[in-house]
């Protein structure tokens, strides 16, 4: 049997989940059992946690469903744990490197224990220095196995599951489960606690805690606030029954109470029910104290009087107090707004107007992504809507004569931000801009993440100097309602990159629907208008923005590479669109469409791509034409930037790493043969899920209609859908 069974609940952090079980997969001591535990077996998390039982044996997926919460997950974990001991870990938490080792290192020290608390660290989620909370409660622990009595304060209920290690065969001769409900880990912790008879501490960190940036859920207001009393009663009644003595159920009396009071203390966490819930604790409180256990002095004593009095009235007085001088310096003024904005600190006290939708792409560079898809569609299914497009001075051109449009910056741009009740963006709005209650935030996003994106980019210094604030990013996330994703891994990175409260929609690009709209017709068009000589083979040339470079600096010369790849080659040459004002760059068969301003029309005019790590190809993939992989600085690139996956391991066709190379799958062929098709086809598979020409109408009938998720079209299998017809020239190919 394994040494360890590591056991990791995996709902609602499918984007972190492969970092916690990598991290265990990493360990230097590998006699371990791991068992993801995932809602269903087409969850999300699902697939990740079977990708790594295909590479791994060690690997033990199991499935718990989301009605039975974390208690349950843990608990279907521990059926399937065949280990001699028991490790927890939450889905989006680390284990550190080494800690197995010095787990069982310290467990054979002390002859094993029953229960092995260690300590844990407590990080933020981009920034600032790791705490380590449970340091002081495992200071004055004796150096060996000790048990309970010696350390009474060390009950387990400060201390979270994952802080501790089991051993099953103590877990089973108590029948021990995780409770259910919410608030499980403090009951699990009193319930082992109580039980254990020999113990030890690790005095050193095993797993880092990472917070979530909403949060703790346990900390929400709702009925769920009850199930803490279930928890103590539980613990407290567990206690008597072991008859155990006042030395140990006074710690643990006080223990489990600091936190009710804390609850207690926060009516807005009970909206509805805080009356009960005082009065529930004060005669828990009542039953249990231990006869001649002292009550704590100070404040804190107080409390604990008054609860026991049931005092309500006095409770909510003495919590109001407490308060009051904390809330005298919110109170105090705040500085003014800027003059230009005084007008919208006027508007936004105006009543949001329901029939006014703003839209914003690329920070104002025109109309154009998302956004503008979004909006042709809106004129269609909800002509009642009126839409104001955002465009930055210098850019009014590029919008269509009959859209209406506003110049950022000017009186009626911050008219309309103030009124909008549906606001459109593929970016981020304005630092200055607020969330108003009752409107509606939709992030189309552009693009599928391969580099790493939003508080990712922290540990990629290059990038992350460029990137300005987190906190102030992480402000204009909180303004997320909904949140676009064109298949499962975006999503997944999304929640990594960006962590808030919005809804994710898995409905596509809109912006991608032509890909599977236009007909031949506008193939030709689109390639006579971009100048591409009939019967020439048009290869797309797309690299990314490199953070380590001052300016676009191509990777390929395009001239040569048309000379080496054959004389019916022509290069669409579109730079990364931080480089869209620079003079055109056409030459001979060079054709620069680095300024054109849609990014699809260029797509569809192409036969083939060949491209870096821009997220052009995961777009450029709908299409089903051939894809090449141009990866000369792979390894630099990944190191300066950040990645998601290992692109030249898992790419959309052939990968080249000189110039020569590239040119010479163009000379024979081979960019567009079977070995590139069954790479292009699995690509497919994972990245092209939700585009299918419908995204457009989802988002609508979703965001601006108010439609239920049930009532928009339905996702069209990837087999059934049909792209856009290839030039002719391919197809004779």
């Amino acid at each position: 049997m394994p040494r360890f069974s590591i056991i990791v609940p995996s709902h609602g952090v499918a984007g972190r989940l492969s970092q916690a079980l990598d991290s265990v997969l990493g360990q230097s001591f590998g006699d371990l059992q791991l068992i993801p535990v995932c809602d269903a077996p087409d969850a999300p998390a699902a697939a990740v946690a079977a990708g790594r039982a295909e590479r791994d044996s060690r690997v033990t997926p199991v499935h718990s469903p989301p009605s039975a919460g974390l208690s349950g997950a843990r608990n279907a974990g521990m059926r399937a744990a065949t280990g001699a001991y028991l490790l927890f870990l939450d889905g989006d938490d680390l284990l550190l490197p080494g800690a197995l080792a010095a787990l069982d290192a310290r467990l054979a020290e002390t002859g094993g224990v029953d229960v092995l608390y260690a300590e844990h660290e407590r990080a933020p989620w981009w920034e600032g220095e790791p705490t380590n909370p449970a340091a002081p409660l495992l200071t004055g622990a004796p150096e060996g196995a000790f048990a309970p009595a010696d350390l009474p304060e060390l009950t387990g209920v400060h201390l979270p599951a994952w802080s501790a290690v089991h051993r099953r065969a103590f877990i089973a001769e108590h029948g021990l489960t995780f409770p259910d409900g919410c608030f499980t880990d403090l009951g699990w912790g009193g319930l082992a606690g109580i039980a254990a008879e020999r113990i030890a501490v690790l005095r050193r960190p095993v797993v880092r805690h990472r917070l979530r940036r909403q949060g703790s859920r346990l900390n929400l207001p709702g009925p769920h606030q009850h199930a803490l009393l279930d928890q103590v009663e539980r613990v407290l009644t567990r206690a008597a029954e072991r008859g155990l003595p006042v030395e140990r159920t006074g710690p643990l009396f006080d223990q489990l109470f600091a936190v009710v009071l804390k609850t207690a203390s926060r009516p807005e966490r009970l909206p509805a029910g805080h009356r009960a819930f005082f009065r529930r604790a004060a005669r828990l409180h009542r039953r249990h104290r231990p006869a001649g256990h002292p009550l704590p002095a100070g404040s804190l004593g107080v409390q604990h009087r008054l609860l026991a009095a049931g005092a309500y009235a006095a409770f909510r007085a003495l919590r109001g107090a407490n308060r009051a001088a904390g809330g005298a310096a919110r109170r105090l003024p705040r500085p003014h707004m800027l003059r230009t904005r005084l007008r919208y600190a006027r508007d936004l006290r105006r009543p949001l107007d329901p029939r006014l939708a703003v839209y914003c792409a690329y920070w104002g560079r025109g109309y154009t992504c998302n956004p503008a898809a979004i909006h042709a569609k809106a004129r269609e299914l909800a002509p009642h809507i009126r839409s104001v497009f955002l465009v930055e001075a210098g850019q009014e051109h590029t919008v269509p004569r009959d859209v209406e449009y506003a110049v950022i910056g000017s009186r009626r741009y911050w008219e309309v931000l103030a009124r909008a009740t549906y606001l459109v963006n593929n970016a981020n709005f304005a630092e200055g801009v607020v969330k108003r209650p009752g409107s509606v935030h939709l992030q189309t996003q552009h693009g599928t993440p391969l580099k790493t994106m939003g508080v990712d980019q922290s540990a990629y210094p290059v990038v992350a100097a460029r990137s300005g604030s987190f906190t102030k990013l992480l402000g204009r996330v909180d303004r997320w309602d909904f949140n676009l994703s064109s298949n499962r891994h975006s999503t997944q990175m999304w929640e990594r990159a960006f962590p808030g409260s919005y809804e994710h929609l898995e409905y596509g690009y809109p912006r991608n629907d032509v890909y599977y709209t236009a007909t031949a017709r506008d193939v030709a068009r689109i390639r006579r208008a971009l100048g591409v000589p009939e019967g020439k083979t048009a290869v797309l040339y797309a690299p990314t923005h490199r953070d380590h470079h001052t300016g676009f600096e191509p990777g390929l010369d395009p001239e040569a590479f048309c000379a080496a790849a054959g004389d019916d080659v022509v290069v669409l040459l579109r730079a990364h669109y931080f480089y869209d004002r620079g003079p055109a760059r056409s030459s001979g068969r060079i054709i620069d469409v680095t300024a054109h301003r849609s990014a699809e029309d260029v797509c569809l005019a192409a036969d083939a791509l060949v491209t870096d790590y821009s997220s052009i190809m995961f777009d450029y993939a709908n299409l089903d034409r051939p894809i090449v992989v141009y990866a000369d600085d792979w390894d630099v690139y990944r190191e300066t930037r950040g990645v998601y996956f290992d692109l030249p391991a898992e790419p959309p066709g052939l990968v080249a790493r000189t110039p020569e190379a590239l040119a010479a799958v163009f000379r024979d062929g081979s960019y567009a043969g079977r070995e590139a098709g069954a790479l292009r086809a699995a690509f497919r598979e994972r990245f092209c899920q939700f585009d299918d020409g419908q995204a457009a109408e989802r988002v609508v009938r979703r965001v601006l209609l108010g439609e239920p998720p049930e009532a928009v079209p339905p996702v069209i299998p990837l087999a059934e859908r049909i792209p856009a017809p290839a030039a002719a020239t391919l197809v004779r190919s």
